[in-house]
């Protein structure tokens, strides 16, 4: 069950830092933590990584609303018997896009704000998507063919 509250505690913790951003920054309002290197910058995202398919709000809501489901639902299945990497990584997953697709849903964009210049502005929900996708590449590809064997 423990792998649920990591789902809580990571949107908590995406709207939270979101709702810092917007109820003490200006849209499009940047500020430097490491001049040239880190700022906060609070833009509103309305498409996906990247910025892609901008606009498509209704394909975004319908595709993570899926995905979350599916992926809770197989979370809870195998939140016994499935590998701590695996279900750590699905965690991740779903606790990100669930916080993204709150503001999907209620706004029709997402708030982003952690600005490393070098690439696009992101937030806590993406990381943690990001994260969960890298473990579970881990998985797939260290971890998977060892638990099977067992």
């Amino acid at each position: 069950m423990h792998y649920f509250l990591l789902v809580v505690v990571l949107i908590i913790l995406d709207q939270f830092t979101k709702y810092l951003i917007q109820s003490n920054m200006d849209l499009n309002q940047t500020v430097p933590v490491i001049e040239g290197i880190f700022h906060i910058t609070y833009i509103h995202n309305y498409g996906a990584a990247f910025s892609i398919l901008q606009g498509q709000q209704m394909f975004f809501i319908l595709v993570t609303g899926v995905a979350v489901i599916l992926i809770l639902l197989y979370l809870n299945r195998k939140r016994k018997s499935g590998h701590p990497c695996l279900l750590l990584s699905l965690a991740c997953i779903a606790g990100g896009g669930i916080g993204n697709l709150i503001n999907r849903i209620t706004t029709g964009y997402v708030v982003d704000f952690l600005d490393f210049r070098v690439w696009p502005i992101f937030n806590v929900a993406d990381i943690s998507v990001t994260c969960g996708c890298g473990l579970l590449i881990i998985y797939m590809f260290f971890l998977e063919q060892r638990v099977m064997k067992e």
